[in-house]
Order: C-alpha cells, then structure tokens, then sequence
C-alpha cells in the first residue's frame, strides 16, 4: 500500500488544487486520488495516495492553506495494529484470522480478547494471542474496565467486535471513540434479541443481510461502513438462513476492517464516507 494522506475540511474553492500544488511542490507523485463533498454538511473529503513519504513541513503547510477545522494526516503503508473481542461465535473472528494468514488484509492482529474461552483452539491455531475476561461476578462497567485495560496495553488502531456479545458501556465507548467496528445482522430494528433468524424465518423474510458500523453510544446505530444482502427463499429454514446470514456477516465484517485499515473511511456525523 502506498503513503496515504487523508484531509477533511469545511468545503471552499479550490481545495483540490491547493492539496495537490503543494504535493507538486514538494516532487510527490500522486497514484491515486478521491474526494467527495457532502453538499448538505459543505465538508469536503480527499484521500490521496503517494508513492513517497512527504518531508516533516509537508502537513503543517498543508494545514495553512486549507481552511479552519481541517484534518489532515499521513498514512504509513505498515500494517494497521487490531485487537479483536469475540465471545462464542468463530465464523467473523475465523474468517479476519484467515485473511490475515493470507496476507490478505493490510493488518495485525495483535490479540484476541473473549469473555468465555470456547474459541482459544482457533486464536491459537494462528499464533495469536487469547486472553479471556470473564464478565461473571462484574457490572458491565467493572467488566469494560478490564477488557478496556487489557486493549491499552496492545495500543491498537483499530477494535474489531467479531460477534462480541456483550453491550459496551458509554465509558468504554469514549475511551476507544470511532475507533471500534462492529457487526450484526441487517433486519434491525426488527428481530431484536436471541434467535433473530428463527424470528425472521416466522415472518417469511425473503431477503437477508448484514451491516458493520462505527460504535456509538446508541445500541447499533453508528455511523454504518458496509451492508450486504442476499435473498432466502421458502425452501430455507432457520437453520440454513443462520448459515446464510454468517457467511455475511463474515464478508462485510472482513471488506469493513479492510476498508477502516486502508484509511478508505471517512466518519461524516452519523454516516460514513466510504472510498472503494
């Protein structure tokens, strides 16, 4: 991957020729180059890649010729550093530790973090770390603590919830702010709670999907990265939408990390800007 820089900005006149003068400027070839401007919210986005690391002055002279409220920042083309929490279900966390052996996605895992230890087998098979934090005993907020506490100490980028079946606490969610990416089935706000899929085989659902979204303090309602769906027929029962459904849920789960490692996401208030 090459160095990427990423600004956003209230939106003005002429912002892609000031970003893209100055990378003249200091002899940085551009390979690639995307922007958006969200026109309701006058904000402007940009993503380019470089194919050389600009000098130390690069950012802060970009800085002053973009507007107030910028954000700009530089990209190394490391991988980017992952903590993932899971609790039983094997298939998103299975499916991030396979693309990874791959080298496949541009990341480290540096840790799996879990509440029961039923998946220790398949974090170690992959040479990963497995720490469990039991939430026996604890409220939630003592539990998060913990768990919070032992993610420090790895110092990720990014914190994958691969079926993490546990709702975090607004304290854990400040500490790690637009840094965690969850996943769930995509009928929500419908079938809420256990079994939604026997829920949704009751109701005759045709089509069935799956979402990864920023975390909020708002039960999955963060900003949302990717969604996919694909249809069931009346042939198929609970079981077979289950296994539908996880193979989902394992797909977006994987495109969303990829796209938050490879800075292809922008959070735009409670939506995303997604570059493919």
């Amino acid at each position: 991957m090459s160095i990427v820089l990423t600004a956003e900005c209230p939106d003005d006149v002429g912002l892609i020729a000031k970003i893209t003068g100055l990378c003249y400027e200091h002899q940085l070839n551009i390979t690639r180059n995307q922007e958006f401007v969200n026109k309701e919210a006058a904000r402007f986005f940009m993503r380019t890649e470089l194919s050389t690391r600009p000098s130390d002055s690069f950012l802060t002279e970009l800085q002053a010729r973009l507007p107030v409220g910028s954000k700009v920042e530089l990209h190394s083309n490391e991988k980017t550093k992952v903590v993932l929490l899971a609790t039983k279900e094997a298939h998103c966390l299975g499916g991030v530790l396979l693309k990874q052996f791959e080298q496949a996605m541009n990341i480290d895992v540096l840790a799996v973090i879990a509440n029961y230890p039923d998946l220790e087998p398949l974090v170690k098979g992959f040479n990963v770390p497995f720490h469990v934090v039991s939430h026996e005993g604890l409220t939630r907020e003592e539990h998060d603590k913990k768990v919070g506490d032992l993610v420090d100490e790895y110092k990720p980028d990014v914190i994958g919830l691969a079926k993490y079946m546990r709702i975090l606490s607004p304290n854990f969610v400040s500490r790690f702010s637009n840094r965690i990416i969850n996943i769930h089935h995509s009928f929500l706000p419908a079938f809420i709670g256990a079994r939604p899929y026997h829920q949704a085989f009751e109701r005759g659902v045709k089509i069935i999907g799956a979402t990864a979204h920023f975390v909020n303090d708002e039960l999955d309602e963060g900003p949302i990265i990717l969604q996919d769906v694909t249809q069931v027929t009346h042939a198929d029962n609970a079981e077979d939408m289950a296994k539908i459904g996880r193979d989902i849920e394992k797909t977006v789960f994987c495109k969303a990390l990829q796209l938050a490692c490879e800075q292809k996401v922008f959070i735009n208030g409670n939506k995303t800007v997604v570059f493919a």
